[in-house]
């Protein structure tokens, strides 16, 4: 089996949203994720953007899921993984998604996020 979501979204919107509120970024983003981001728009957008496209393949959208449940994490060279908990976890065994891959692009004020998962 094979799942992909993608997302899409402006990265002055979450920005937006980042800088009005704690409880924004702490509802949606780990302290992990919010210390790697450290205030950047871009990193917090593609983000957001991942976490979305992970909730589409796991075929719910958020709210099955939570935002917390969907982290993206760096390697050592700063490449993104992801890294689930929870509800998200359990749905991802269950439909026998075992491996996930993701990616990240900003450009033109936009960030995009992509996730593919397969049983292999």
């Amino acid at each position: 089996m094979i799942a992909s979501g993608v997302d899409i979204i402006a990265v002055d919107r979450v920005a937006r949203a980042v800088e009005r509120s704690d409880t924004f970024r702490n509802r949606v983003f780990t302290a992990q994720e919010q210390a790697y981001c450290d205030g950047n728009a871009e990193r917090y957008a593609g983000r957001w953007a991942v976490k979305e496209a992970v909730a589409k393949a796991l075929g719910t959208g958020v709210g099955d899921v939570t935002w917390l449940e969907i982290e993206v994490v760096c390697d050592e060279r700063g490449k993104p993984e992801l890294q689930l908990s929870g509800a998200a976890a359990v749905l991802s065994a269950e439909k026998n998604l075992l491996h996930w891959s993701i990616s990240i692009a900003h450009d033109n004020g936009m960030a995009i996020g992509y996730a593919v998962a397969t049983d292999h």
